[in-house]
């Protein structure tokens, strides 16, 4: 049983620090580059929609276990130490009063046109040529 609570914290703590990256791209003391990584994870993070959709066997939860986690645990590390232990305090505090992560329209614009600009590449790529 202490695998599964181990499990259990690692997640909490991933989505803590999800929410963290939020706080995070608003703190002036965050820089440019952890900002634009954050903001691409965020906005992946809370879209509803998943680069690599849920409904493909194995594939589809890969991004979830995986790159997400990864991407965070990355985007924190290039934080300042100051940043990291305000913006956890306000994820913390945040978790706490609402219970959920929070949502981003524009997280799920951005994926959505992501798709839409690989798509007409792999079309301009794989397509008919005159």
């Amino acid at each position: 049983m202490k695998l599964g609570m181990a499990v259990v914290a690692w997640a909490r703590r991933i989505k803590r620090d999800g929410v963290t990256l939020w706080f995070a791209g608003k703190h002036p003391q965050t820089p440019w580059y952890a900002k634009a990584l954050g903001l691409f994870v965020v906005a992946y993070a809370l879209s509803p929609v998943d680069l690599v959709p849920d409904f493909i066997p194995v594939l589809g939860y890969v991004d979830d276990v995986l790159l997400l986690p990864a991407l965070i645990w990355l985007t924190v590390r290039l934080l300042p130490p100051e940043v990291v232990v305000q913006c956890r305090a306000q994820a913390d505090e945040w978790m706490r009063a609402h219970g959920a992560k929070p949502r981003s329209r524009l997280g799920a614009a951005l994926i959505v046109v992501l798709w839409l600009l690989i798509g007409m590449a792999l079309w301009r790529w794989l397509g008919p040529y005159p």
